[in-house]
């Protein structure tokens, strides 16, 4: 009852959210019926932004896995690279700034076109922050407003690749970072970069977060609206992507007005961003803007309205494979509100086939899988089978 009642929600909405009445929630917060099986305690955990079921269980701490996936196996690698100092076993000279652009370039883009885009990326970052950090001034105001501007791109690939593993300390740290050298920059676009990727680490964190995520981008849209009205492609985008945050975190709060006035200032940005354009860090663009609503609809848990909108979202006109993979997920999850659950699977296997180390670290897709698992109906459990397979979740 304390979980339902700190995110504000009455009995008869948390029931509505998992097809139940008030009075059912009333005797599980009351003991009066046994524990849900794994299938209603995951519905209530999405409902209520519960990460660890023994919050809901009373019993020993439960690590899901599911919000939080298993460490990926350069992980430790990219780890060390982050908490190594500067410059202290480096004999040679730094990089170039443009040979550390380049590379960081060939880095964003074989992150949006690989499948296996962790390992890929996981494979360049130790260099590049190695590289990176020990231009002249090492982590200090000392190195020079490019130089910083690099390092801030750096950390934000890296919090890509850190973000839903193991070790929230290290994304933290990486996200913190990233905001100082963007600060330290000058750089307004890399300062809105760091913004977004912070509101998305403080929602990510749960409901006792949502008001520092809504600080963080209420300050920097305040800061780039003076430059607006002459700004390039990749200001519009950034100034676009923070506004969608801004509604994806006021549908998390159940604020349905509000999320969907954001998402609608969100896509006139967007009208004005040149024909084609793509913003290589938050994805935001004219294409992006079906599937962002698609997003809303569901963490407004509203199934017909995002069936609808899954219905209009063009996956294929998203050129990233990792973020069509996502938007497939979010359809997924459209269709498991609606009641669809063979839809929901199948899109699933789109999401897997467009980027396989996506859907492992996706906790939503996770879940959609393990009820499904635990099907009735052997076709539907066979396939939930496979595909937990493939993603991590089961072993042959």
């Amino acid at each position: 009852m304390q979980l339902r009642t700190r995110r504000g929600m009455s009995r008869e909405v948390l029931g509505g959210l998992l097809g139940r009445s008030s009075s059912w929630v009333k005797q599980v917060e009351n003991g009066q019926i046994q524990m849900p099986k794994l299938d209603m305690v995951l519905g209530i955990a999405e409902a209520l932004r519960v990460r660890d079921l023994s919050e809901l269980t009373g019993g020993r701490r439960m690590a899901t896995g599911l919000f939080i996936g298993p460490g990926h196996p350069r992980l430790a690698a990219v780890a060390d690279a982050v908490n190594a100092l500067p410059g202290l076993s480096r004999d040679e000279r730094p990089p170039a700034l443009e040979h550390l652009r380049a590379r960081l370039a060939a880095a964003w883009a074989a992150r949006h076109s690989a499948p296996d885009h962790r390992e890929v990326v996981g494979a360049l970052l130790p260099d590049l922050i190695r590289d990176a950090s020990s231009q002249p001034g090492g982590r200090t105001r000392h190195r020079s407003a490019g130089a910083q501007s690099v390092l801030a791109q750096v950390y934000f690939l890296t919090q890509f690749f850190v973000s839903y593993q193991p070790d929230s300390s290290l994304l933290w740290r990486v996200a913190e970072r990233g905001m100082v050298a963007a600060q330290e920059s000058e750089d307004p676009h890399a300062i809105g970069v760091a913004a977004w990727l912070a509101a998305q680490a403080h929602r990510d964190s749960g409901a006792a977060h949502y008001d520092a995520a809504d600080s963080v981008i209420h300050d920097v849209l305040t800061y780039l609206d003076p430059l607006l009205p002459d700004a390039s492609g990749p200001l519009l985008a950034i100034a676009g992507a923070l506004t969608f945050e801004a509604g994806y975190t006021a549908a998390r709060r159940g604020r349905a007005a509000e999320a969907w006035a954001h998402w609608d200032q969100s896509e006139q940005m967007s009208t004005r961003l040149p024909d084609g354009y793509y913003h290589p860090i938050t994805s935001f663009s004219r294409a992006i803007m079906g599937a962002h609503a698609v997003t809303v609809a569901v963490e407004l848990h509203a199934g017909g309205e995002s069936v609808r909108q899954a219905a209009r979202a063009d996956a294929t006109v998203i050129p990233s494979r990792p973020r069509r993979a996502r938007h497939r997920i979010e359809q997924a999850r459209a269709y498991q509100l609606d009641g669809q659950p063979d839809v929901a699977l199948a899109t699933l296997e789109q999401a897997h086939a467009a980027a396989p180390e996506t859907i492992r670290w996706n906790g939503y897709a996770k879940r959609i899988i393990l009820e499904e698992y635990e099907s009735v109906q052997p076709q539907r459990r066979r396939r939930a089978a496979d595909l937990a397979v493939q993603v991590g979740l089961l072993t042959v």
